[in-house]
């Protein structure tokens, strides 16, 4: 399925897992645990898809459980923590929204198993299967609403806080099915509403990941990323309420999009064509002038993409530019995609314009949130340090992660949420910074029920 990718690497990880889950061992107390300055009372937590526990390209229970604001506040239980109550998908179950909207709304979560490709060659692949409708709603009819710590809703932008729209049905009119299933009154209330009700004392808070990724993941194809105005104006809204009134809490900074598999598994130049496919190409786009621009050599090539800057709308790839991971790899290995007639989609290419607009979103909204952070009195957990650190890598329990696809041991098989194992290593990134910020004692989490990857 992937384009490039030796099955070795997906080999390792069948060694790997269980590893990692022996190496995952209860933590010794070298220390009195404390609240220090913070009150932790009322637990909230408020952000997108990461701190909801997605993973997989979806939503399951087990995820839940083991999100970072769930595996944050079980160590909070040292300090006199209440219980951190969340609204979980059914058990073994699980609910992702499919970026391949036209084969169905909904999927669920990937799993790693052998899948053919138009080749006939059988490989190690992530693997998952469309959900109905009708399957999708039944699973995100949520129980009892009151009983909610965990806010964070996974693809909402902050602009959608006050809308009380975002709590509809899914369906024509909102394409975000994650509010209406936790809201306390779909289509009447909103986000901001349903935070206030619950009078947090701390916040566990990572907000604009969703903003930017929204339109990273899908190429920018009718996506905005809010301003950095809109983005500064909408923290003051949600968390600076709070800041004033004395509410504590911890913010988060946000990862650049190339530490990703997501969109860098697939490389631009991933072409790879004989002299004789050359040559048969050129002579197919000499026979235009509208495209005679676009000359292919043996060896690598970067595909064709759409940009509207160019004269004739088209152009090879070039470096610095990036596929996303939910292209159609059959159609590119066997049927051209991205090289004759069917150029690479906007959906699926991020053109040096947009990767411009994504870098420039991301430093805007570090500063404005290391900015606020310290304006709030907030603890600051610096994730975009963090994750370059785990890019070269780190170990955690002795045992190696880094970001490479399946066998790194952070990622899951989305190739851009962590597995549950990453979500631990971050949720301890959280506590550090609030250790420090408010002169607790908050021992970190181990994550001994976390998994990593997932069979079939």
């Amino acid at each position: 399925m992937i384009a490039g990718m030796k099955k070795h690497k997906f080999l390792s990880a069948i060694f790997l897992i269980p590893f990692l889950w022996l190496g995952c061992t209860p933590h010794p107390q070298e220390f009195e645990p404390n609240a220090g300055k913070a009150n932790f009372n009322s637990v909230v937590a408020i952000g997108g898809s990461y701190m909801a526990g997605y993973q997989d390209g979806a939503l399951y229970s087990q995820g839940q459980e083991n999100s970072i604001p769930a595996l944050i506040a079980e160590q909070l239980k040292y300090v006199g923590c209440p219980t951190f109550s969340q609204m979980l998908i059914p058990e073994n179950q699980s609910v992702g929204l499919n970026s391949k909207t036209w084969e169905s709304n909904f999927v669920n979560a990937s799993k790693l198993g052998y899948k053919t490709d138009c080749k006939g060659i059988t490989s190690l692949s992530p693997i998952k299967n469309k959900i109905s409708d009708i399957l999708a709603h039944s699973l995100l009819n949520a129980g009892n609403k009151n009983q909610n710590n965990n806010l964070s809703l996974p693809f909402v932008s902050l602009n959608d806080y006050n809308n009380p729209a975002i709590g509809l049905a899914f369906g024509v009119n909102n394409q975000n099915p994650f509010y209406n299933r936790i809201a306390s009154n779909p289509g009447v209330s909103t986000i901001i509403d349903d935070i206030k009700s619950k009078s947090p004392t701390f916040i566990i808070s990572w907000l604009g990941m969703d903003d930017i990724y929204n339109y990273t993941s899908v190429g920018g194809d009718n996506k905005t990323i809010p301003t950095p105005n809109e983005f500064e104006q909408n923290l003051d809204n949600i968390l600076g309420y709070y800041a004033r009134q004395g509410v504590k809490g911890v913010m988060a900074t946000i990862p650049d999009f190339r530490n990703f598999p997501y969109y860098t598994l697939i490389k631009w130049n991933n072409a790879v064509l004989t002299q004789n496919q050359a040559d048969s190409l050129n002579d197919f786009y000499s026979m235009s002038s509208i495209f005679d621009h676009i000359r292919f050599t043996p060896g690598n090539n970067g595909f064709v993409v759409a940009d509207s800057d160019e004269p004739s709308g088209f152009r090879k790839m070039k470096e610095g530019e990036y596929i996303t991971l939910s292209v159609p790899t059959d159609s590119m290995k066997c049927f051209k995609y991205g090289l004759v007639i069917n150029f690479m989609g906007n959906r699926y290419s991020l053109i040096e314009k947009e990767v411009k607009i994504i870098e420039e979103a991301i430093n805007s909204y570090n500063q404005i949130i290391i900015k606020k952070a310290n304006e709030y009195d907030f603890a600051l957990a610096d994730i975009n340090l963090f994750f370059n650190k785990v890019n070269k890598g780190i170990k955690w329990n002795g045992a190696d992660f880094n970001l490479e696809f399946v066998s790194g041991g952070f990622l899951s098989l989305d190739g851009y949420h962590p597995n549950q194992k990453g979500y631990g290593i971050l949720a301890n990134e959280f506590i550090k910074a609030i250790n420090i910020k408010y002169n607790a004692k908050i021992p970190e989490t181990n994550c001994t029920n976390c998994n990593g990857v997932l069979f079939n």
